[in-house]
């Protein structure tokens, strides 16, 4: 709290400093400013300056309102962002679909095997599907942690084109594995739920899935995402690790408007 009062301080005193800076450098100019004469500019500051000091709070409310509406011109803008990326966002024809592939609602997240918070958000986005059976998943390998997570990246895109049916098994002890997450540990894992080795390196191997690979680190780059896991939910972009009781937020949130813009 100390800190964040020393911050707020910080930025009050280097604003108002600006503020005055600015209106010392016009005084020094003998041009008259919006059809004001120098004596009515002049008085016209110290009263403007009086008010703030009777009325400092009046500063706060400035910057809570300048706030609200940077936050508001960012979400309009990533609104935007998933507007104009919508098909490869959700119906790339290549990424895993799970949940109810029909749902009024549409998670996408962005992972890496390797990435810690993606292993701690994977069981709260199970426990989401599982509270909510009206939401479809899509998972996007992003893998950006090193070439370990390109290798678990490309065979788990191999994986799913060779059996959907297991991949979400595959997903799940990839992503509950504890240790090292190494290339050969992931085709262990591969090989324990059932598939077979050979073809899975052969195919993880392929110019194919090297170009659905770069095509997910395209739409992050161009969506903003520069971490994992990301997220979007509904039309809003959410750029880190978000708790199972926000991401039902987040949710309900979507449906809402979805539900308001069909009526």
């Amino acid at each position: 709290m100390a800190r964040f009062a020393a911050s707020i301080s910080l930025s009050l005193a280097l604003g108002l400093a600006a503020v005055f800076t600015d209106a010392m450098a016009q005084e020094q100019s003998s041009a008259p400013v919006s059809g004001l004469t120098d004596g009515q500019r002049i008085q016209l500051r110290a009263e403007i300056r009086a008010y703030i000091l009777e009325n400092p709070e009046i500063i706060l409310e400035a910057i809570q309102i300048l706030e609200e509406r940077r936050n508001q011109a960012e979400i309009n803008a990533d609104q935007q962002l998933v507007a104009r990326h919508q098909d490869t966002i959700f119906n790339d024809g290549f990424s895993y679909v799970g949940g109810n592939p029909d749902g009024d609602v549409t998670v996408v997240e962005f992972s890496d095997y390797r990435c810690g918070f993606c292993k701690r958000a994977h069981p709260e986005i199970k426990a989401l599907l599982e509270s909510d059976p009206n939401i479809r998943l899509i998972v996007k390998e992003y893998p950006i942690l090193g070439p370990d997570s390109v290798v678990a990246g490309r065979m788990a895109l191999a994986a799913l084109q060779i059996d959907p049916d297991k991949f979400g098994e595959l997903n799940d002890k990839l992503m509950a594995y504890p240790g090292n997450l190494t290339e050969a540990v992931a085709y262990r894992i591969a090989k324990d739920v059932g598939y077979e080795l050979t073809e899975l390196k052969q195919l993880a191997a392929e110019d194919e899935i090297a170009r659905r690979l770069g095509a997910n680190y395209a739409l992050a780059e161009q969506l903003g995402l520069q971490g994992t896991p990301s997220f979007i939910i509904g039309d809003e972009i959410i750029r880190g690790y978000l708790p199972l009781r926000e991401m039902q937020a987040a949710v309900a949130e979507a449906r809402t408007a979805s539900q308001a813009a069909a009526n």
